[in-house]
């Protein structure tokens, strides 16, 4: 399936519904539900079976997605604005929060769950700034750089307790 081209359109996340999908555990989707087929403009079966980067906007900066995937392979519950791509190519914000799914006994993890909700303009607008910087950076000096940067503007403060304050 080819990537779409980015288009500057955006698209209304349902304010009061989550945008559900499951994942193996390298990041292959196994279910999406029906609000975030329609609204990343997918059907359920163009959806499944495929990396879950299939809604990646290039506008997100790559350390944001190591950071994630580097909390939810330790078992974390990881949580943060993320822009995506819908097949048509326009973008949407959601607030995601991803978490680990775990084998019978409690002890592998067999999987990922990703529960995204509309996302705070306010904030939105923040992450906007912060992700253009570090997408320069990125550009500039790659990966490394990026999370120079990160670590820079994150200072003492857990990303977990930073990406509230947006």
């Amino acid at each position: 399936m080819e990537r779409p081209t980015p288009i500057n359109r955006e698209r209304e996340v349902p304010e009061d519904r989550f945008l559900v999908s499951k994942t193996d555990p390298r990041g292959v989707i196994t279910y999406a539900n029906e609000v975030f087929c329609e609204v990343a403009g997918y059907t359920e079966e163009e959806l499944v079976g495929k990396p879950h980067n299939i809604i990646r906007h290039p506008d997100m900066p790559r350390i944001v997605f190591k950071l994630l995937w580097d909390t939810i392979k330790q078992g974390k519950e990881f949580w943060g604005y993320v822009k995506n791509m819908a097949k048509d190519g326009s973008y949407y914000w959601v607030f995601a929060h991803v978490t680990p799914s775990w084998d019978e006994t409690g002890t592998k993890i067999i999987g990922y769950q990703s529960d995204r909700r509309r996302a705070d303009k306010r904030a939105v607008r923040k992450a906007e700034e912060i992700y253009r910087r570090l997408l320069e950076a990125e550009r500039v000096g790659g990966m490394q750089a990026s999370e120079q940067l990160l670590k820079e503007m994150l200072g003492d403060m857990p990303y977990e307790e930073w990406v509230w304050t947006l």
